[in-house]
Formats: C-alpha cells, sequence, structure tokens
C-alpha cells in the first residue's frame, strides 16, 4: 500500500495529496452497499406511503380508531370524531389535508434524529456510503452549513414529539371504546394501537436528546439517584435506538393502514370483548 503524497487520479474529498495513495474505490470484498440500499429502499418506501396517506384527506377515521397521521386533528375541515382529538385551530381557509400540519413534527423529529441522519447520509447522500468506502463528495463541511446546519434544532423536535406521543397515547385510551363510544370494549385495532404507542413512546425516550436531558451537565451521579437511574434505563434503551426507529416507523405505518382498511370498508374490526 503506498502511502506518499503523490497526487491521485482524482482529487477530492478523501483522494488529496495529504491522504494515503489508494487507486481502488475501496478495499472491501463483502456486499457493502447491501446495507445502504435497504436502508434508502426502507425509508423510500415509507416516504411514498406517508406521502399518499397524508394528501388522501379521506379514510382516516372510523370508531374509535384515527390514524396517527392525522392526530391531533388541527383544522376546521377535520372529521367528526367524538371526544377524539379534534382542535379546529386552522380555519376554513386550510384547505388541504390537516395530516400535513401535524406530521412536520414527528417527521421533524426522525429526520434530525442520528440514527436516522446516519441511515439517509448513507442511503441517498453516500455520505459515506459505508464504513471504508470513499464519499464521491470531494468537499465536506459536515453540519455546519445550511441546510444541514438545522440538525441542530433536534432537541426542538423531540419536545414536539413528546406531545404528539402524549396525544398519541390518548387515541390508544380511546380505542378501548365501540363504534358508539361506549367503554369496555376491545378490538384488533387496540391492539394495534397498543403495540404503536409502546413502540413510540420506546423510539422518543430512547433518542440521544433525551438522554441528555435526563442525565446530561451533571458532575456527581451519586448526588441525584432518581435521575441516574433515569439516564441508566434511557441508556438500555439508546443502545436499542436504531431497532426502534425502525420498529416504531413500521408500526406507525401500520397502524394508519390499519385504520384506512376500516374506514374504506374493506376490513371489519374484530371485537375480542
Amino acid at each position: 500500500m503506498a502511502t506518499g503524497t503523490e497526487p491521485h487520479l482524482n482529487s477530492g474529498g478523501v483522494r488529496t495529496g495529504t491522504r494515503a495513495a489508494i487507486d481502488a474505490p475501496h478495499l472491501r470484498t463483502d456486499r457493502w452497499w447491501l446495507a445502504p440500499a435497504a436502508t434508502a429502499a426502507g425509508l423510500l418506501a415509507f416516504i411514498v406511503y406517508s406521502t399518499w396517506r397524508a394528501f388522501a384527506n379521506a379514510d382516516y377515521y372510523s370508531a374509535p380508531y384515527v390514524s396517527p397521521f392525522y392526530s391531533p386533528c388541527l383544522a376546521e375541515n377535520c372529521k367528526n370524531m367524538p371526544s377524539g382529538p379534534n382542535a379546529d385551530l386552522f380555519g376554513s381557509w386550510w384547505g388541504i389535508s390537516p395530516a400535513v400540519i401535524i406530521l412536520i413534527f414527528p417527521l421533524g423529529f426522525r429526520l434530525t434524529c442520528y440514527y436516522y441522519r446516519k441511515a439517509y447520509y448513507r442511503g441517498f447522500w453516500a455520505s459515506p456510503p459505508a464504513c471504508a468506502v470513499a464519499e464521491p463528495h470531494k468537499k465536506y463541511t459536515g453540519e455546519t452549513r445550511f441546510p444541514l446546519i438545522l440538525q441542530n434544532i433536534h432537541r426542538y423536535f423531540f419536545y414536539a414529539a413528546i406531545l404528539v406521543a402524549g396525544v398519541l397515547t390518548y387515541d390508544t385510551v380511546l380505542s378501548f371504546r365501540d363504534t358508539h363510544e361506549n367503554w369496555g370494549h376491545m378490538g384488533l385495532g387496540t391492539v394495534v394501537f397498543l403495540v404503536n404507542i409502546t413502540l413510540i413512546w420506546a423510539y422518543t425516550i430512547s433518542c440521544h436528546s433525551c438522554r441528555h436531558i435526563v442525565g446530561g451537565k451533571l458532575k456527581h451521579f451519586s448526588k441525584h439517584p432518581v435521575r441516574y437511574k433515569a439516564w441508566q434505563f434511557v441508556g438500555k434503551l439508546n443502545a436499542r435506538h436504531m431497532l426502534l426507529a425502525w420498529a416504531s416507523l413500521v408500526s406507525v405505518a401500520l397502524a394508519d393502514f390499519y385504520v384506512y382498511l376500516l374506514a374504506s370498508g374493506a376490513f371489519d374490526d374484530p371485537r375480542f370483548f
């Protein structure tokens, strides 16, 4: 392996005179491209599905279930959901789907999430595409310039995500009603909502920002035993942040799709009691 400072055939980025003179794009022999390709395919599938559902503006409520994409419903053109998450903050001037209003916050939280940054940086921008594989860009500025500097507002999206998760928890409680808003009932949709909200909360509180808020800036854990225990708990979840990110992404899409099947009349919700 040459280690001189002679110029490379392709200059720029990691291929500069101050870096190891390796002509090959990489020295890996495995199928390193499978992981970023699968990541890109998974994220692209969710983007296509969520975009379709967000702008459909239909089939998002079937008593007692409301799609997590449309909750809370903040526009005047929302469907009437008795005791549901209706808050007509936007008047009749708002003509497009009400899902567009609320989805900004959970999507902003995921887009700025540390794991998802890694996922779409590698999957879509090839920055870098994989470990020990040189990125094709001639210049790297990190997250110091627009638009990537906006990643620094992740903590504020975290606060918004907590509020949205709280509303989705309320929706899950409402799922213990029947179609006539009578309490004490449970259907398959209730189970779907319970699984989804569990994964949503697990993903949300496993966030790096949450871990820092709970236990950051403490010089002596011994003086803060409650925060230390909370920090340990969040740390254990944080170790599974990638798994929880994907699991919650799938679960929220499935919860929405389940409501769509019910609202469109394609499926009847089985009732357990």
